[in-house]
């Protein structure tokens, strides 16, 4: 299947969700913090994402985020919902949804729990892009949903019309060259650390955690990228690189980069909601001291870092439930 040119753009932002001290979605911070990431180069938002801590978000949080992403963006950048579910039907009626508020694409996250077999795997792709017209990014994480996408199966999944992109997770190069070799399907890394390794054997672009905190250099990547520029994006990779670690390395990304945010003083709070809490006195200072580390990363002035663990610390039961089965 030829498939069109890439709908989704090349540096995608896993977006946290700002949340206030309780735990409620902190709408106001949310609406900056998207505009902020596109005005820093990104040309693509993942909403309700393992970033934007899906599975503790209700259904109806899910499908504003998507609404107030639109809003935001007004066609700056595309608008993606990962707020899937593992039950086909739910996350089928999701996206649904989605789509009906102006979603510009769906990525869909192997179904975790369940550790499906591949036949039901590939089921649940199919079943849920056959119900949109909207693009698919496959998302594989077998970190976390305890099963990968068998190269088997991408060839199968690639010959839908509507299955368009892979976000890789898994980190295994080989394959992913495989899969480019025998597909057109378009790969972003979901690995902030291997963005420029990966877009160095084909990859189109990444959905970054770290990019919350600093879009910029991953546009100059990207960028560079594009024009054979190998030099320019190996010295941002580098320069990113302490950012990266202090993000990725020592406690969930989602955690780390609120953390980080919050101390620059660009969300309101650092709270998670539970069973996520906060960097714990020791992951704080671990990851502050990796931050002292980093230079020359643009967009970012590290000199005004002014961390809060107390305001960091424990995480929220908020008022309503979250509805990801």
């Amino acid at each position: 299947m030829t498939h069109s040119a890439n709908p989704f753009g090349q540096v995608l932002v896993a977006l946290v969700t700002p949340m206030t001290a309780d735990g409620e979605v902190d709408w106001d911070a949310t609406e900056k913090h998207i505009d902020d990431v596109i005005s820093g180069g990104a040309d693509g938002i993942v909403v309700t994402g393992t970033t934007g801590e899906t599975s503790t978000l209700t259904d109806p949080e899910k499908l504003r985020l998507v609404e107030v992403g639109k809003s935001v963006s007004a066609g700056r950048a595309k608008i993606i919902t990962g707020g899937g579910s593992n039950e086909t039907a739910h996350a089928i009626e999701l996206y649904q949804k989605s789509e009906k508020l102006g979603a510009d694409g769906l990525m869909i996250v192997t179904p975790y729990y369940n550790k499906p077999t591949q036949a039901g795997i590939l089921t649940h792709f199919r079943l849920i892009a056959d119900s949109t017209d909207l693009p698919v990014i496959l998302y594989d994480i077998p970190g976390r949903t305890g099963v990968p996408i068998a190269y088997e199966t991408f060839l199968r999944l690639a010959k839908h019309p509507n299955i368009l992109a892979v976000k890789d997770a898994k980190g295994d190069f080989s394959e992913v060259s495989r899969v480019l070799n025998q597909t057109d399907l378009l790969y972003f890394s979901g690995d902030d650390a291997n963005a420029l390794p990966a877009m160095s054997i084909g990859a189109s672009g990444l959905i970054g955690v770290t990019a919350n905190i600093a879009a910029g250099p991953y546009r100059t990547i990207v960028d560079a990228v594009n024009r054979g520029d190998l030099a320019t994006a190996t010295e941002q990779h580098k320069k990113l690189e302490p950012l990266v670690r202090a993000v990725m390395t020592h406690v969930p990304g989602t955690v780390s980069a609120k953390y980080i945010l919050h101390g620059l003083g660009r969300i309101s709070s650092p709270r998670v909601r539970l069973p996520l809490v906060g960097p714990e006195e020791w992951e704080a200072a671990i990851i502050e001291d990796e931050l002292a580390l980093v230079d020359g990363v643009d967009g970012v002035d590290f000199s005004n870092f002014r961390p809060d663990r107390n305001a960091a610390a424990g995480g929220a039961l908020p008022k309503v439930p979250g509805t990801t089965r």
